[in-house]
């Protein structure tokens, strides 16, 4: 059986890609995230056929950012296909609007921190205010949660201080930047095992190349699984 705490991150190409990764995974695996690379190659069907054809939970990670009417009319078109998340940018006004879309489904909006793959220097080059990265983390996430978001997303480095936040109360918090131990980190750079992830407060760890590049990705995400607490 598979446990949905583990999401599947699908980072390929095109839908057929995708389609034939979640064949390899079978029954192993049953939540898989979907984001914008693949929005051009058809990721928008693959979520639609893998939760209507073969009953998978889907996480839609757009990272919606724009005026409230736009992401408001966008999240209510997303919410259209009864999918299990969709992430916006964590901006207050953002949230409000994306909750409003989504209003009337059960689509969770999750409320996106600060990349897994920045750090200190990228948020210099970025222009935003000074400070603890991990502390603008967590100043992100109540803020986020204050404005309605049904969750957040943040690195396994903050979800210890996110669990602890009276908004976090019932809330989700999933975490990308999950590298099993002695995988490469690739882009990400606050990253953490999946045990110490979970441990730390996580709901769900989302975790793609250390699977879809494995020789047997069936075997790579079970043996994620098995290390889970």
């Amino acid at each position: 059986m598979s446990d949905d705490r583990l999401i599947v991150a699908i980072d390929l190409p095109n839908a057929l890609a995708g389609l034939d990764l979640s064949q390899r995974l079978g029954d192993s695996v049953n939540f898989y995230k979907i984001g914008l690379g693949m929005l051009t190659g058809g990721g928008l069907a693959l979520a639609n056929e893998l939760k209507d054809e073969h009953g998978k939970r889907i996480f839609l990670d757009m990272k919606l950012f724009d005026i409230g009417a736009t992401v408001e009319a966008a999240v209510r078109g997303l919410a259209q296909f009864d999918h299990d998340f969709l992430t916006v940018h964590g901006d207050p006004h953002v949230v409000r609007a994306a909750k409003e879309g989504a209003s009337g489904t059960n689509m969770k909006i999750l409320g996106v921190t600060v990349l897994t793959s920045l750090d200190r220097a990228d948020l210099d080059d970025g222009c935003i205010k000074a400070g603890d990265i991990h502390e603008i983390t967590l100043e992100r996430a109540a803020k986020a949660l204050e404005a309605g978001a049904d969750g957040v997303i943040a690195s396994p480095q903050e979800a210890a201080m996110i669990r602890a936040l009276p908004e976090a109360k019932g809330r989700l918090i999933v975490t990308p930047g999950v590298r099993p131990s002695g995988s490469a980190l690739g882009d990400q750079k606050r990253v953490a095992t999946p045990a110490k992830a979970i441990s730390d407060g996580a709901d769900h760890i989302v975790v793609g190349r250390p699977i879809w590049q494995a020789e047997n990705a069936r075997e790579a995400a079970q043996a994620i699984l098995d290390e889970l607490p």
